[in-house]
């Protein structure tokens, strides 16, 4: 089996409902140019991976990447892994396109073996619990209001997006923990909003509430100040969310000794095969390598890493409305068709 072509399907999509993160972030999106990334083989065989980002990922697959795919063995996926790195030398990818062809040969693959991903990867489990993970709401009243729905929807935990102002925010971190007890599972994700003083006063807050894990309190260029933090504050840090460099970066963080956790994704880390090297470096060093997001592609990692605890399901909306893909009971359940399985129901 041999590639034959690597095309790109620009589609329209929706504008995401209204929502807003924390200052200096943009929020919501209008409608925007979608795009399917495709591999088709002589076999028949086609893999695909879905972008929001058509119109650049067009211009890279024209430019760069079809060329150098076609006539190569798409069940070769570590070599073509390191041929996008090649040409991610020349061309600087944006972190989201970097993993899109992985993502595609592997759901190729699924295919090919007519089963799901996340079996093909090897499988550790059929289902795994569920977190809300907030977007950024006006006060600490909604807040707690939006958490109380999140609980009877059955989620098991609760991260806040809160609005990037130390003070504030630590204020309410504390102040959901004093609302909903000691024993559901906490987490803030400060969306790299802060400087090291700030990131120090609102890491001690979180400690003292016993929160899960402290994520992306600044932006990850540096790791000597994610090591300064984790020599100054004890709730561990969730770290590597947005970093370049995939496993190569992430072995930084944890040399460093600036890692509680580690975050992993298809999104950001060079698609399925860099997710899964850096989940596998973790736990080496007996760490969590929690997946970052939610979406079809990152439920088949979830199902496949031993060492990831949750998944991540964004709230978007207050009333809120339980992603459909997570039971009442709060628990995601393995991707069922074979590949990905995009359009699969629940999806």
């Amino acid at each position: 089996m041999h590639i034959t072509d690597v095309t790109i399907e620009l589609v329209d999509l929706p504008a995401q409902p209204q929502f807003r993160w924390r200052a200096g972030l943009p929020g919501s999106e209008e409608s925007v140019v979608g795009g399917i990334l495709r591999i088709h083989t002589d076999e028949g065989l086609t893999g695909e991976a879905h972008t929001r980002r058509g119109l650049i990922v067009a211009d890279l697959v024209e430019r760069r990447i079809r060329q150098d795919l076609i006539g190569r063995d798409p069940l070769l996926r570590e070599l073509l892994w390191h041929r996008l790195w090649e040409l991610d030398r020349i061309e600087e990818f944006p972190i989201y396109a970097l993993g899109l062809v992985d993502v595609a040969l592997w759901d190729l693959a699924g295919k090919a073996a007519e089963l799901p991903v996340h079996r093909l990867l090897g499988g550790y489990r059929e289902a795994l619990p569920a977190y809300a993970s907030t977007v950024t709401f006006s006060t600490v009243e909604e807040f707690l209001d939006v958490a109380d729905q999140c609980l009877e929807a059955g989620y098991v935990g609760i991260k806040l997006h809160a609005w990037g102002d130390a003070r504030a925010d630590a204020d309410l971190c504390q102040k959901l923990r004093a609302h909903v007890g000691d024993a559901v599972p906490l987490m803030y994700d400060g969306s790299a909003g802060f400087d090291l003083a700030d990131a120090v006063y609102v890491g001690r807050a979180l400690a003292e509430a016993d929160y899960t894990w402290y994520e992306e309190p600044m932006r990850e260029f540096s790791v000597t100040s994610y090591r300064w933090l984790a020599e100054r504050v004890t709730v561990p840090l969730l770290v590597g969310e947005t970093s370049d460099g995939a496993h190569l970066n992430m072995a930084d963080f944890i040399s460093a000794g600036a890692a509680g956790y580690v975050r992993t994704s298809a999104q950001y880390k060079g698609g399925i095969t860099g997710a899964l090297r850096i989940a596998h470096l973790a736990d080496s060093f007996q760490l969590r390598s929690e997946v970052h997001g939610p979406g079809l592609v990152n439920a088949h990692l979830c199902m496949a890493i031993p060492n990831t605890s949750y998944y991540e399901s964004l709230v978007y909306t207050n009333p809120v409305v339980r992603e459909p893909a997570v039971g009442p009971d709060g628990m995601l359940r393995a991707p069922t068709q074979p590949g990905i399985g995009y359009g699969q129901p629940g999806w």
